[in-house]
């Protein structure tokens, strides 16, 4: 059966810790899983919209599930800049190769998202074997969700919230206020899911495009943080019941100016390695029949996640402002 993941609050100093970091940022993960189903092929698109839903919505579990089990912060990211310089050409790129250079304990230290990247397509690779309908929405989902984190130039960094350079808060800045307000401009006629002959290299590409990209991130908004004051460069906006410090739409939109088409190249070619992801493992898999899958019943267990550490110890993968 498919797992509606759903996170136990127990308490409402809990809720009030943890609603901001989860709920913002949701709307670009969710945008990119749902737009990469129709880069699919006529034999599977039927089945993927049969359960666009569930793709659509639950493409943000990963992120909860940060905040539920040790394990799964790393898989997020990778700190290349702790291998020295250039780590992003010199790098291991398969996971054995990795862990002899580097050992296991180091790697899962500073992330691991190219190598699980690769797993997670394994695994689907082997649910489309199997038939399991369950296991394909779900690997599918996740998948989605890490490909997504990895086109992300802060996922590849140890400065990933600004916090070393005196830019708190740049990750959901780039990674969430700039898709919501600009994300309807982009041009998301991306073309049709494509075959990739080694789906642990073409990840690797992909994260040396957005570390690549770094440099211009956080120069641009030191560069706009010196013309801007803090009242020009901040407002306060509804978010459900609460006035929320954001950076304002003045600020916002002269960073995406600069930025040029950075934020929308990147969505862009997350969206289509998922499709193409997706669609590498189903031909792996030896292209079953999905139309056969649609009509099977599924039940939905609610998995409650209990916090199993201090919140305040967790990487701030999506960080709010200073106030």
């Amino acid at each position: 059966m498919i797992k509606l993941l759903k996170i136990s609050l127990i308490s409402l100093s809990f809720i009030l810790l943890t609603s901001s970091k989860l709920n913002w940022g949701f709307y670009a993960h969710q945008k990119i899983n749902r737009l990469a189903i129709f880069t699919l092929p006529t034999e599977m698109i039927t089945f993927y919209k049969h359960h666009i839903q569930y793709i659509t919505e639950n493409a943000v579990n990963p992120d909860k599930r940060r905040y539920a089990v040790d394990y799964e912060a790393p898989r997020h990211y990778i700190d290349l800049d702790v291998y020295g310089d250039s780590a992003v050409y010199k790098m291991p790129r398969y996971w054995k190769d990795a862990v002899e250079k580097y050992s296991e304990d180091t790697l899962q230290a500073y992330g691991i998202v190219p190598w699980h990247v690769n797993l997670v397509t394994y695994q689907l690779t082997e649910a489309f074997k199997e038939n399991n309908a369950e296991d394909i929405i779900r690997y599918s989902t996740d998948l989605g969700h890490y490909i997504a984190d990895a086109n992300v130039p802060l996922h590849t960094t140890k400065n990933y919230n600004g916090q070393l350079s005196g830019q708190y808060g740049i990750h959901g800045f780039w990674e969430s206020r700039l898709p919501e307000l600009f994300s309807d401009q982009f041009d998301f006629f991306i073309g049709k899911a494509e075959y990739i002959e080694n789906t642990q290299l073409a990840i690797w590409d992909a994260i040396t495009v957005a570390h690549i990209a770094l440099d211009s991130v956080f120069r641009f908004e030191k560069d706009l943080s010196n013309k801007f004051d803090n009242d020009a460069k901040y407002s306060y906006e509804m978010r459900g019941n609460s006035n929320v410090k954001v950076y304002s739409r003045d600020f916002s939109t002269a960073y995406h100016k600069m930025l040029g088409k950075q934020v929308e190249h990147r969505m862009r070619n997350a969206i289509k390695m998922i499709g193409d992801y997706w669609f590498t493992a189903w031909v792996n898999a030896g292209q079953p029949d999905l139309d056969k899958l649609i009509d099977e019943k599924y039940e939905f267990e609610i998995i409650n996640f209990m916090p199993q550490k201090d919140f305040n110890k967790l990487r701030e993968h999506e960080s709010g402002i200073e106030n």
